[in-house]
């Protein structure tokens, strides 16, 4: 799952019972067992990595940190090249700001993006790396969606513990709201993490991330990331497909980075 090992998780509660609130009652009898919901996000993620060829895009990095009275800030705009044999390459194409933020942020974030990219196994959303449970459907814009919670089952700074939303018909994830379950620095105290999904062209790819860190010593460190508009070329066709996530049936997504 891509969009869930995001930037060393952008740095780089638990409800019991399924409870079909949301899911007309006529399909309540149609809800999967967990472990059926989980074995069919792993198919959507083969399947999707055997039909995207490429992809490349304009990503927009923004970090701001406010505290003692004070709040800096920093962009970065950084071409992103995904190819199915090569994997992904980055490219930074400017920066403003804070020298120290765009140093020690969002440089940081993209190299461990680039990092977690190259052992997608130890990373995935997987019963070899997670705990799953079904907590509740819901609704993302319109289209159901089961709500699982996910508890890593070994130490990696790329794994993550929270929920996540599993589009029930394209069983692929469309959101996640997550914490790291490695804490990833001694100066960040606690770290929440949002990241939605769209279709691009059929194809699920990350639409927009927030992550919101309480640094130990004072104050707030917000990092956002627009994933920006997609440039799609998809196994056996000759032609790119162009579509904005925002514009493409926006739907929230956070999975398969």
């Amino acid at each position: 799952m891509d969009c869930l090992k995001i930037a060393r998780l952008t740095y780089v509660t638990l409800l019991i019972g399924v409870v079909p609130a949301v899911i007309p009652a006529a399909r309540a009898q149609e809800l999967l067992p967990i472990d059926q919901i989980v074995e069919r996000m792993q198919r959507h993620e083969e399947s999707q990595s055997k039909e995207l060829e490429h992809y490349e895009s304009v990503r927009h990095y923004e970090v701001q940190y406010q505290g003692f009275g004070k709040r800096i800030m920093a962009k970065m705009d950084v071409d992103l090249n995904f190819d199915r044999v090569s994997g992904k390459s980055f490219r930074i194409l400017s920066q403003s700001g804070s020298k120290l933020l765009c140093d020690k942020v969002l440089k940081r974030a993209v190299e461990s993006e680039e990092e977690a990219s190259k052992d997608r196994g130890s990373t995935a959303l997987s019963p070899a790396n997670y705990r799953f449970q079904l907590v509740r459907t819901d609704k993302i814009q319109g289209r159901p969606a089961y709500v699982l919670e996910v508890d890593p089952r070994k130490k990696n700074k790329f794994l993550y513990r929270g929920r996540v939303w599993v589009d029930v018909v394209d069983f692929a994830v469309v959101k996640i709201e997550v914490e790291p379950a490695q804490n990833p620095s001694f100066w960040i105290s606690s770290t929440r993490i949002e990241n939605t999904n769209s279709k691009t062209d059929g194809i699920w790819l990350p639409q927009k991330n927030r992550s919101e860190s309480k640094i130990r010593i004072g104050g707030t460190a917000l990092l956002t990331i627009d994933y920006g508009t997609y440039q799609v070329l998809l196994s056996g066709s000759p032609e790119v497909s162009t579509a904005s996530p925002a514009s493409a049936g926006s739907v929230s997504r956070g999975a398969a980075f």
